[in-house]
Parts: C-alpha cells; sequence; structure tokens
C-alpha cells in the first residue's frame, strides 16, 4: 500500500528500476568491445594473446587491470529516481 501522492506499487517499481539501472551499468562496463590491443593501454606491456582471444576488446594487461578493479569507484549516493519526499529523509 502506497502513501501520501504514491501509486500503488511505486515502492517496488523504484527498486526494480534501480536494480536494472545498475545491472545495466555493470553489464556496459564488464563487456569490452571492439578490437584487442596488442600493447596494454597504461604500461604498454604486450597483451598475451590467450587473453586477448579470451576477453575481445581487451585493453589492458592482467596486472593493470588487477590494478583497475582494486580501486574503488565513486559514486553518487543521491536517489536520482525517488520521490522528493524520499531525498528529504
Amino acid at each position: 500500500m502506497a502513501g501520501g501522492w504514491a501509486k500503488d506499487g511505486a515502492v517496488g517499481e523504484q527498486i526494480e528500476a534501480l536494480i536494472s539501472d545498475e545491472l545495466a551499468r555493470m553489464r556496459a562496463r564488464s563487456a569490452p568491445m571492439g578490437e584487442s590491443f596488442t600493447h596494454c593501454a597504461d604500461c604498454e606491456e604486450p597483451i598475451p594473446e590467450p587473453r586477448r582471444q579470451a576477453i575481445p576488446g581487451v585493453k589492458l594487461c592482467i596486472d593493470c587491470q588487477q590494478d583497475r578493479d582494486g580501486a574503488p569507484q565513486l559514486r553518487s549516493g543521491i536517489n536520482r529516481r525517488g520521490s522528493k519526499d524520499s531525498q528529504l529523509k
């Protein structure tokens, strides 16, 4: 049961939308596209052929990719899909 001006099921729809947005962002980030680089974009070391074949569109060597994966990702803490009232709490 929704309260105030919200329609019934609004909270569930908001949660589903947030989850689908996050999944789409994760899929886009983890799926490199295009032709693989022969040398790392960060350190210029050669990228092994098996890695280029396993991950199409790879641009980083294993060491640089591990460093980048370990770095924290800064994200906004604002609920951009929420109602004005949910952002005030």
